[in-house]
């Protein structure tokens, strides 16, 4: 692969790592879709960074943080796992699609509004517009949390399931009539 495509592969998955945050993507979307101003940059800082074309994938690893605007992602390790597609625009340059990002080790996820979710690990599936978290998983939204072994995130559907393990059930600690905090 030249230049080119691999900055532009680097470029595709640092836009589907912002949706880990689950909350800008779509107003992005729009954004962009109606002529208006482009979202910030993504910035991704690691120690090192390996693209493998053989196995289509682009690894971010150690001290890895992923940042937007109000929006910061901390982790060990993220993998990008991407395939070619044939260009339906009629050029000869394949597409390239992510099918799967992985965030792993020390995950923790936040926003600038006070939100903040934490895992052992993440999944997103753009195809699927879903985010599992899984191990020791956490929300927090002020002083509200959720906390299950694992937790999913259905973007497009704008609801989220909470699930337990066998010795540990989900648990939910919400303060009612209280504003965040």
């Amino acid at each position: 692969m030249m230049q080119g495509p691999r900055s532009r592969l680097l470029m595709i998955g640092a836009i589907f790592l912002c949706c880990l945050f689950a909350g800008n993507a779509g107003a992005e979307k729009l954004k962009e879709d109606r002529g208006e101003e482009k979202p910030n940059p993504i910035i991704i800082n690691s120690k090192t960074l390996e693209v493998n074309n053989e196995q289509k994938t682009v690894t971010f690893l150690g001290d890895v943080s992923a940042r937007q605007e109000d929006m910061v992602i901390t982790c060990q390790k993220v993998i990008v796992y991407y395939e070619s597609l044939p260009n339906q625009k009629g050029s000869d340059k394949d597409e390239t699609r992510v099918r799967k990002i992985l965030a792993s080790g020390d995950l923790k996820i936040e926003r600038a509004g006070g939100g903040t979710a934490t895992a052992e690990q993440a999944v997103y599936l753009p195809q699927d517009e879903k985010i599992i978290l899984t191990g020791k998983s956490i929300v927090k939204q002020g002083n509200d949390l959720v906390e299950g072994d694992r937790i999913t995130i259905f973007l497009k559907e704008n609801r989220s399931v909470v699930e337990g393990s066998e010795d540990k059930k989900v648990r939910a600690v919400i303060f009612p009539g209280r504003g965040k905090r």
